[in-house]
């Protein structure tokens, strides 16, 4: 596994608003009747991620302000998520405050009702000098395959703008064809 600053988790939310009315349960893949059995949904996972080079990163502030933005990404399978960003971004300092993360990955062009998307709740930071290594290999790797040039340390060490950050997994999800999320 990929390394980052370590900081204790924070205890879930319960919902608030409209939300509230709806169980808790709901939000934590506790669904009952997918079409799809857990072999399934995983290749799902892994097709939607595989095919697409950008996801969603949805950071909140100290103050619980949401900000999401696209960032082009890497997979290291299901469990960890790689990207390189400015340290000065808005998303950026938000991981600093506040790890707790939130990623959705999705092909935009799909049609009203054919779309596959997954979703990822995870722990954010910069990647730490343990896990460098790693996680500039499946970034390059991806990077390469694109056409994109390769990533070292020097890119993202020092007084390079950049640095390369991973989102752990704690939860995914992905829906089935009846719209029905499942936890994989």
């Amino acid at each position: 596994m990929i390394g980052c600053r370590e900081r204790p988790p924070r205890p879930p939310r319960p919902p608030r608003g409209r939300l509230a009315v709806r169980s808790l349960r709901d939000y934590r893949g506790g669904m009952n009747g997918s079409v799809w059995n857990p072999e399934q949904a995983a290749a799902a996972a892994r097709r939607v991620v595989g095919a697409n080079d950008y996801l969603t990163l949805a950071t909140a502030d100290a103050e619980g302000t949401p900000w999401a933005t696209p960032v082009w990404f890497a997979a290291d399978g299901l469990t960890q998520f790689i990207w390189v960003s400015r340290m000065t971004r808005r998303h950026s300092h938000n991981i600093e405050e506040r790890p707790e993360v939130a990623l959705a990955i999705f092909d935009s062009t799909t049609p009203v009702g054919e779309a596959e998307a997954v979703y990822v709740q995870a722990l954010a930071g910069q990647v730490d000098d343990l896990g460098l290594g790693a996680a500039l290999a499946v970034f390059s790797e991806k990077s390469l395959a694109r056409g994109i040039r390769e990533w070292v340390e020097a890119d993202v060490t020092g007084d390079a703008p950049h640095r390369l950050y991973v989102a752990r997994a704690t939860e995914v999800f992905v829906l089935d064809p009846n719209e029905q999320r499942v936890r994989i």
